[in-house]
């Protein structure tokens, strides 16, 4: 009987032996997360991208006295050649103060409304053109130079901000539109030195 005993411990202690050098088991791999999916960034309508940007916050205040706000957060879609601040400080000394006086606000607008075109015009479609229609009536020209695309005299500095309602180039000089060319005898009339003639 102590033999078997003996025998009964030895198999005993071999089977925990065996039992603690088998491999352990494999845990069951886990899940990974499912990646989510990051929400595309809301974008804002002309008005608010620009002011958010903070390089034209003299067009903001022109756009503001000019009464163009809710036009520019409509629908759209536009393009807007946006003139930076420092595009705005090369203009004559007191001219954008001058402009966003209550009586000079057709003037101003007029101005404001030469820097856009109805459609969203992206830097791919611009080079393409040598004009394009603005909301004022008025084309504006269209040039590309070793590189670099010019709206009238402006250098587009940089293009495609997209917007929810449309697209922004920024420019680096106010463009103006061209002045009404009246005919002959308003001219000589305007002068004031003509007035025999016009007379006749």
């Amino acid at each position: 009987m102590k033999r078997s005993s003996i025998v009964l411990s030895v198999l005993l202690v071999l089977t925990f032996v065996v039992a603690a050098c088998a491999p352990a088991p494999t845990p069951a791999p886990t899940a990974m997360p499912e990646p989510t999916a990051m929400p595309e960034p809301m974008l804002k309508d002309i008005v608010d991208t620009a002011v958010a940007d903070g390089r034209f916050t003299t067009l903001v205040t022109a756009v503001t006295a000019a009464e163009l706000v809710d036009t520019l957060k409509g629908e759209g879609p536009f393009t807007v050649f946006a003139p930076t601040d420092d595009a705005f400080a090369k203009l004559p000394a007191g001219t954008v103060e001058e402009l966003v006086k209550p009586e000079n606000k057709q003037q101003l607008t007029d101005i404001l409304l030469y820097h856009v075109v109805s459609g969203k015009v992206l830097a791919a479609d611009v080079v393409g053109l040598t004009s394009a229609p603005t909301v004022l009536g008025q084309d504006v020209k269209i040039k590309v130079d070793m590189g670099n695309v010019y709206i009238n005299d402006a250098k587009v500095i940089i293009t495609d901000i997209e917007t929810s309602n449309g697209v922004i180039h920024v420019i680096d000089t106010v463009i103006l539109p061209p002045a009404e060319v009246g005919t002959i005898v308003d001219t000589a009339v305007a002068d004031g030195r003509f007035t025999t003639l016009v007379a006749a």
